[in-house]
């Protein structure tokens, strides 16, 4: 391009002109002009002084070049053409060739920005920016308490977390140290912050803020960053090794689970590319729906949401034994230009939407009344949580840190609820309910786990058959039952697929009818043992759904199946579950021996009350009660619940399994176990199927000597009329049984529980009856009014009959709760 060329004037392009069309500036060779032109020219430079932003709406009158590139950069002066970032950020046409122009000093810096740019990242390396990603001022916030001004820092100064967190007015950033003089704090602050707030602002940017090295890169490297709010531009946001090529990443069909150094193998808290399916994950470069929901102006371009939640998301997963707080944010937040003046304000928007919901800040985190976890607007509510379940203190542990006063009410003179662990044992927690937890990948019991520093244990996948006897069966031969079994299932899968509630037929009934039609069309006939086998499985089955087959819904027995589930580890909680509901429950204002008898919302506030006549007046009241005790109309509600509420509660089966646990003097089942954390037993017949199918191993350490079984479906019924050491002594039957070739000695401690006889409790778990659906979970978990509230895992519709699913449900109203 020859640089003496002159050059006949233009009009300045439009601001979306293309670069590649913009005039060159004349490289000042001069043409001799006659005198009359020559004051015109002097004129029309008088009239050009200044020039306008051409950018509709900009409010910039006289603006100011920020890059400085330039040797005849215009600075405040006369430019031929302006380009506009935001309203307080522009630059001139002369440092726009600086960086564009190949003969340009600039030109090779940006081509090597470019050239990262383009390897790494989707969007265009455009000239804006490059501006927007190198050049633009860096903005920090004072961090003197009665101060808080921003403050431009000068361009050679790249802005730091430890700059952020530290910085004070007037800071020499060189050695970092206070500059001499008078009081840094009382000059003013930029006329421009203050615009940053407005709605206006944030819609005249030109782009959106792509976060340097955030905290979030470890979590997305198989991201575009510029995609999930990362500069392109970071060593950072390198994407994984042999995966520059863009279109690569699109085609993959599965991107291994990356895990970040030091942290918990079980924190997943993002999608991989063309990954689904996984409980309480987010795909962090879209918006979920009750995002968009509550931050509707993000919806055109996300950018700047994702950026920011991501990097919440990514904090908390770091350190989730801490509450995080916008100032622990803050200095995470590294973005050139005035646009970290918002981020900073929009992420203490999201953090406490995030935190409201439950997505941070959760599990048995405490916090006092100085450090709330949501602003003071949020305080002046109270509330009545009927329950101390999993789901009671998750709510009430959520709504105590929110700031919103919290009242517990028990009936037992215990807390826990259907989590209840016998501690007599030597050595070992025995649950007498739950203590598996299912599916370890981003479940919070996993959170709260960290955060109390347990450990779980991994259950293996052995699990030998032993047939009465003392015969352990060919694993070829449960294998093949297995196959057989999940088949007839899959053929209910396909059968109900059009079916309506009013087609509904047990699942047992069908189970049965799909298995003779098996029989009759293949010709196969199943050894005597193979039919023991399938009894087994059909047992496990029953122990899925705490009830015999004939009252579950063939049509909606795995409902919950149809969305995403826990994945990963099944695990072992050997201390307990109670650990964990005894750290959530601490410090909260939880009355014992309290049963509620009724719960009158007619007026304008609710009134509660309990057996002793007590009557509790409150703003909000939280029903955690197990599904049995709604089914009995335990509490008398005033007016009373809806016929949509009272059918869909009793759509529902309130399912019962009971247990056994066993100590012994010795572990006599170690030779012919090896090592497995169970083992089952093969039923000798049909009617025998659920007593004692499966056995535990309670101490993963081998050294104490406990055994744990379940009685499910029929059985359950069975022994109910037995007292204890008749069931006892069945049990001890079995094990005599499985272990024949041997002596079995007897127990020194034993327990059987009684979950269906408890009157506050009646059962185990819930299920769908014949005729019902999964519909009917959200149905009970709708508020009446926006007074009361229902929860517990008969009101999860994703995750029921779990520990996680009723915790869950109490987070979930907590958050409905605060937002009323």
């Amino acid at each position: 391009m020859s640089t003496g060329r002159v050059r006949t004037k233009k009009k300045a392009c439009s601001s979306d002109q293309s670069p590649d069309n913009l005039p060159l500036r004349s490289s000042g060779r001069q043409v001799k002009k006659k005198p009359a032109e020559a004051a015109d020219d002097d004129d029309e430079a008088s009239e050009k002084k200044y020039r306008k932003c051409e950018k509709a709406g900009c409010t910039a009158t006289c603006p100011v070049c920020f890059a400085s590139a330039a040797e005849r950069c215009a600075k405040n002066g006369y430019t031929s053409r302006w380009y506009h970032l935001s309203c307080g950020e522009h630059f001139c046409n002369e440092c726009f060739d600086h960086y564009y122009r190949s003969h340009k000093d600039g030109y090779e810096k940006y081509t090597g920005w470019k050239r990262i740019w383009t390897s790494n990242g989707k969007s265009e390396p455009s000239p804006k920016a490059f501006m927007a990603d190198q050049q633009l001022p860096y903005w920090v916030q004072c961090t003197k308490p009665d101060c808080g001004k921003w403050r431009q820092l000068t361009k050679e100064i790249q802005l730091t977390p430890q700059i952020a967190k530290t910085y004070r007015c007037g800071m020499k950033l060189n050695n970092s140290t206070k500059s001499e003089g008078s009081d840094q704090c009382s000059m003013p602050e930029d006329l421009r912050v203050a615009e940053v707030s407005d709605h206006w602002w944030y819609s005249m940017l030109i782009l959106p803020p792509l976060l340097k090295d955030s905290v979030a890169a470890p979590f997305l490297a198989a991201y575009y960053p510029d995609c999930v709010g990362m500069s392109p531009s970071c060593t950072s946001t390198n994407r994984l090794p042999g995966e520059s090529n863009p279109v690569k990443l699109e085609h993959l069909k599965s991107v291994p689970n990356l895990t970040v150094a030091g942290m918990n193998k079980y924190f997943q808290p993002f999608y991989q590319p063309n990954e689904c399916g996984k409980a309480l994950c987010v795909r962090p470069d879209v918006m979920e729906l009750d995002e968009l929901y509550e931050f509707p102006e993000y919806s055109r371009d996300p950018t700047m949401y994702l950026a920011l939640r991501n990097l919440i998301l990514a904090l908390w997963y770091t350190n989730c034994k801490e509450a995080l707080t916008p100032q622990k944010c803050v200095h995470h937040i590294i973005v050139r230009g005035l646009v970290r003046i918002r981020c900073v304000q929009e992420m203490e928007r999201i953090l406490y939407f995030m935190t409201r919901k439950g997505l941070i800040n959760t599990g048995v985190l405490s916090v006092g009344p100085d450090q709330y976890l949501l602003p003071k607007e949020y305080h002046n509510k109270s509330v009545i949580i009927v329950g101390t379940g999993a789901a009671g203190l998750a709510a009430a542990r959520q709504l105590h840190n929110f700031g919103i006063k919290v009242t517990v009410l028990e009936a037992k003179d215990r807390i826990g609820g259907r989590v209840w662990d016998d501690k007599t044992f030597k050595g070992v927690t025995v649950g007498r309910g739950a203590q598996i937890v299912n599916g370890c990948v981003n479940n919070p019991m996993a959170l709260m786990c960290e955060q109390l520093g347990i450990k779980m244990h991994k259950l293996g996948e052995k699990c030998d058959l032993i047939q009465e006897g003392g015969r352990i069966t060919d694993p070829t031969i449960d294998k093949r039952m297995d196959f057989h079994f999940n088949a007839i299932l899959d053929v209910v899968s396909e059968w109900r697929k059009d079916k309506t509630q009013h087609q509904d037929i047990p699942l047992g009934e069908k189970i049965q009818e799909i298995y003779k039609a098996f029989v009759q069309e293949s010709g196969i006939q199943f050894s005597e043992l193979e039919e023991k086998v399938l009894q087994f499985h059909l047992s496990n089955l029953e122990y899925a759904c705490g009830s015999n087959l004939s009252q579950v819904s063939a049509r909606s027995w795995d409902h919950n199946e149809f969305f995403a589930q826990f994945a990963g580890d099944h695990t072992l909680l050997t201390v307990g579950y109670s650990t964990v509901i005894d750290k959530l429950a601490e410090g909260l204002d939880i009355r014992l021996n309290s049963p509620v008898q009724s719960i009158d919302y007619s007026g304008e506030e609710a009134q509660v009350t309990t057996a002793d006549g007590t009557v509790w007046t409150t703003q909000k009241v939280l029903v955690t009660v197990p599904l049995a005790l709604l089914q009995k109309n335990a509490i008398q509600f005033n007016p009373p619940l809806s016929e949509k509420k009272i059918k869909a509660i009793n759509s529902l089966g309130a399912g019962v399994i009971e247990k056994i646990a066993l100590q012994f003097p010795y572990r006599f089942w170690d030779s012919k176990i090896q090592g497995a954390d169970f083992f089952g037993h093969v039923p000798p017949n049909s009617s025998q199927r659920g007593l004692f199918s499966v056995f535990y191993d309670m101490d993963p350490e081998g050294k104490q000597s406990i055994l744990m079984s379940v009685v499910t479906g029929d059985a359950v019924t069975a022994i109910k009329t037995l007292d204890d050491k008749q069931v006892l002594q069945q049990c001890m039957t079995v094990l005599r049984e499985l272990f024949k070739e041997q002596e079995v000695p007897d127990p020194v401690k034993f327990f059987v529980t009684r979950w269906s006889t408890d009157p506050w409790l009646q059962m185990a778990y819930s299920f769908v009856k014949t005729g019902g659906s999964g519909e009917a979970y959200d149905i009970i978990a709708e508020d009446i009014q926006g007074k009361i509230f229902f929860a517990g895992e008969a009101t999860n519709r994703h995750f029921p009959q779990t520990v996680t699913g009723a915790y869950l449900s109490g987070v979930r109203e907590a958050s409905k709760i605060a937002a009323f």
